[in-house]
């Protein structure tokens, strides 16, 4: 037996035979990948950038942030439609490069949406709150920070978390349906932003445009890259799909190119607002608008904040319970993890666990950790898959596919070589609590998955 045995186009099919309904069409798949991108990223971290790295050149960091995305998006799309499979960079990874390799790309996607629905749980804690306080209703400060910062724990977010993992064990359509709403209420909110920013927009503000030059663009998309993150979770719905070859490349592309182009249109609004060197904060749309006396406009933005995270969460922790699914179906983890619900068919006690441990990290960790620990887990998915897009290529020139990426090895390649940099640059900062959650998936792989896979039965009973 080997750590790098693979599974079969057809082992593979066979398992997900029956698994799930077939409910979601194109444009569910959209609405899932715009409530699963667009979140922290426009809300939060598009001030720090501007403040801190970019100036107004922000907007050319989201440009290449996103092209970036769209290279990876193309390779998923086609492995996706390739592989219509629960899993996404797992499932493509056990096919095409091994067991070990597809484990440790699990593990990737957990770490992934574990910590980074975490993070946002703490961020949605802090637009409540925030909201909350313009209203004049102050909560008593320990319970609204971790211990690590003087407080008992984050309630919101642990309520937050609680809330919507219920929500996913009712249904995937029922979910979908909630998370369509909330996504043109987040996107309303956003297009309100715009239409506020307009009148207030001083070309003044763009005169020291590349504030610290092509090094402060450079480290602007770096840090923009987790504001696009989520559009695998496109991926991951796969066996849900009426017709996963048309509608998943449609859903991934389609989701990332709406979202890059909203980014782009606010990042340019914002710093045209008020100077870049002011953006330094949490709140930087609704701090612009503020400042400009749109008080109203800025309880809308609050609000969509708020439900833009919530979209955020409900579709990482959607995508999470779906990975922990199939691992579990392949014997990696135990099969308990495998059981789907009598009457809603969802995997409940994927569900059950990730709502034990997210109620952990978001109420009682800090949020800088989990949020870096979540982009080199997304970056380091994003290299496998690019990887494995080019190998089927040249192992499975003749597979059928109903989407081919274009200029293949020249997209993924850019998209591996991108995204190990930022990994190499995030490292830096917290490299440590990275690594030991990677030595910690490799001890379970070994100490359980390698003798449990579905594949390691085969290789007994042949």
């Amino acid at each position: 037996m080997s750590m790098f045995r693979k599974k079969s186009f057809d082992q593979m099919a066979n398992s997900a035979q029956g698994s799930f309904k077939k409910t979601l069409g194109a444009f569910d798949l959209i609405m899932l990948g715009i409530g699963a991108i667009i979140g922290v990223g426009i809300f939060v971290i598009t001030g720090t950038v501007s403040a801190k790295y970019a100036g107004p050149a922000i907007t050319v960091s989201f440009v290449l942030a996103g092209m970036v995305c769209i290279f990876t998006a193309l390779a998923y799309a086609e492995l996706a439609s390739l592989l219509p499979i629960a899993g996404g960079a797992y499932s493509y990874s056990y096919v095409v490069l091994g067991e070990v390799f597809a484990w440790m790309a699990g593990c990737f996607v957990i770490m992934l949406n574990a910590f980074g629905s975490a993070t946002v749980a703490s961020g949605w804690s802090s637009y409540v709150t925030g909201l909350l306080k313009y209203a004049g209703v102050e909560l008593p400060e320990a319970f609204l920070t971790v211990p690590a910062q003087g407080g008992i724990a984050n309630v919101p977010a642990i309520l937050i978390t609680l809330a919507i993992c219920s929500l996913l064990v009712r249904g995937t359509k029922e979910s979908a349906l909630i998370n369509t709403i909330l996504v043109f209420i987040k996107v309303g909110a956003i297009l309100i932003f715009i239409i506020a920013a307009i009148p207030h927009f001083d070309p003044v503000n763009w005169n020291d445009f590349m504030p610290n030059g092509i090094d402060g663009v450079i480290l602007g998309t770096g840090a923009l890259f987790l504001a696009y993150s989520g559009f695998d979770v496109v991926a991951s719905s796969a066996e849900e799909c009426k017709n996963p070859g048309r509608d998943l490349p449609l859903g991934i592309i389609g989701s990332v190119a709406l979202c890059a182009v909203l980014y782009i249109i606010v990042s340019g609004l914002l710093t045209g607002m008020v100077p870049y060197f002011e953006l330094n904060t949490a709140e930087p749309m609704a701090y612009a608008l503020r400042k400009n006396g749109a008080n109203f406009g800025y309880a809308l933005v609050a609000v969509g904040g708020i439900t833009g995270m919530t979209t955020v969460m409900l579709m990482q922790i959607f995508g999470l319970s779906r990975v922990i699914f199939s691992m579990a179906r392949d014997g990696m983890l135990p099969k308990i993890y495998g059981k789907l619900h009598k009457k809603f068919n969802t995997p409940y006690t994927a569900l059950a666990t990730i709502a034990i441990v997210n109620v952990i990290t978001s109420g009682f960790l800090p949020i800088k950790t989990l949020g870096n620990v979540a982009s080199m887990a997304s970056l380091a998915s994003f290299v496998f898959v690019g990887i494995a897009v080019m190998k089927m290529r040249l192992e499975y020139p003749d597979a059928p596919r109903t989407f081919k990426c274009p200029l293949v090895f020249v997209f993924a390649s850019i998209s591996v070589i991108a995204s190990t940099y930022l990994i190499y640059e995030l490292a830096k900062q917290d490299g440590d609590a990275f690594g030991i959650c990677v030595l910690i998936g490799l001890l379970i792989y070994v100490v359980y998955g390698y003798k449990n896979s579905s594949l390691s039965n085969t290789y007994k009973s042949a």
